[in-house]
C-alpha cells in the first residue's frame, strides 16, 4: 500500500469514527433528553394519580399499593423508551427481556410470592394503613403497603419491611381490628389482707376512671395463691386507644392507693429450718 493509499485509509476511518460519535452522541443526547423528561412526567403522573385518589376518598390501603404498582410500570415503559433511542430493536430486546424474565422470575420467585401476597392483603384485608399489628416477631403501626413490602413504623420510629408473601401465610396479630380491649392486671398482696378490702380499692379506682367501660362488667377475682402472695386478677375493658393510658395509669393509681391505706405488696421470702 502506497503512502497516498494509507493517508486515503486512515482519513476514511477518522471520517467513519467521527460520524459514529456524532450519530452515538445525538442518540446519548436523546436518550438522556427522554430520561429526563419521562421522570418528570412519571413525578407529575404520580400526583395527579394521588389527588385522585384522594379526591375519590380510596383508601389510604389501597393508595400505597397502586401508587407502587403505577410508579413501576411507567418505570419500566421508560426503560423501553430509552433503550429504543439508544438504537437498540425494541423487538429484540423485548423477546431478550422476556427470556430474562423467566430466569429472573425463578430466581426471584420469592417476590413473586410477595406480590402475590400484596393482592391478598389488599382483597382481604386483614389490617389497613394505621392499625397497629404483631407479625413475624415485630409490631408497629401499619405505614405503607407496597406491591411487595409493608412498612411498618415502631413506636420508637424504626421502620420494619414485612415480605407481603410471610405477611399472608403468616399469623398477624391486629390489635386495632377491634373497637375495644380487655387490659388484664395482677394485683399481689400479702398473705393476711383482707381481701374484701382490696376489692373495694380496686373497684373505687376502676369506678373512678371514666375511660373503664361497664359493658362487659370488670372483674375483680382471686387468681392464685401463690408462694409468696396472694394474686388478684383485674380485668376491664377499654376503647383500643385509651388501652396503653389506662394500663399504666391504674397501675400508678394501684400503688400509691395501696401504700395510702395501708394494704401492703409482698416480698420474696425464703424460710430455712435448722435441722
Amino acid at each position: 500500500m502506497t503512502e497516498l493509499n494509507k493517508a486515503e485509509y486512515i482519513q476514511e476511518l477518522i471520517t467513519k469514527g467521527l460520524n459514529f460519535c456524532v450519530e452515538s452522541g445525538k442518540s446519548i443526547i436523546i436518550a438522556i433528553l427522554i430520561y429526563i423528561v419521562g421522570k418528570a412526567l412519571i413525578m407529575l403522573a404520580n400526583r395527579m394519580l394521588q389527588k385522585m385518589l384522594n379526591r375519590k376518598h380510596i383508601d389510604p390501603t389501597i393508595q400505597t399499593f397502586l401508587k407502587s404498582l403505577v410508579n413501576i410500570l411507567l418505570m419500566v415503559l421508560l426503560i423501553i423508551s430509552v433503550v429504543s433511542a439508544l438504537g437498540i430493536n425494541t423487538t429484540s430486546f423485548a423477546a431478550l427481556l422476556a427470556s430474562a424474565g423467566v430466569a429472573v422470575g425463578m430466581a426471584l420467585s420469592g417476590n413473586l410470592q410477595n406480590l402475590a401476597g400484596g393482592i391478598v392483603v389488599l382483597l382481604f384485608r386483614p389490617f389497613k394503613v394505621g392499625d397497629y399489628i404483631e407479625a413475624q416477631g415485630v409490631g408497629g403501626s401499619v405505614q405503607e403497603i407496597q406491591i411487595f413490602h409493608t412498612i411498618l413504623n415502631t413506636p420508637d420510629n424504626k421502620k420494619i419491611y414485612l415480605p407481603n408473601g410471610s405477611l399472608s401465610s403468616g399469623n398477624i396479630v391486629n390489635y386495632s381490628k377491634e373497637p375495644t380491649r380487655r387490659v388484664d392486671f395482677t394485683i399481689c398482696i400479702d398473705y393476711g389482707e383482707s381481701i374484701d378490702k382490696v376489692r373495694a380499692v380496686l373497684k373505687e379506682i376502676i369506678t373512678n376512671d371514666q375511660r373503664v367501660l361497664t359493658t362487659p362488667q370488670p372483674v375483680i377475682a382471686l387468681n392464685a395463691l401463690a408462694d409468696s402472695s396472694v394474686n388478684i386478677a383485674l380485668r376491664v375493658w377499654v376503647k383500643s386507644e385509651d388501652y396503653w393510658a389506662v394500663y399504666w395509669e391504674t397501675n400508678e393509681k394501684i400503688y400509691n392507693e395501696f401504700n395510702r391505706r395501708g394494704i401492703n405488696f409482698p416480698f420474696p421470702q425464703l424460710t430455712v429450718h435448722n435441722a
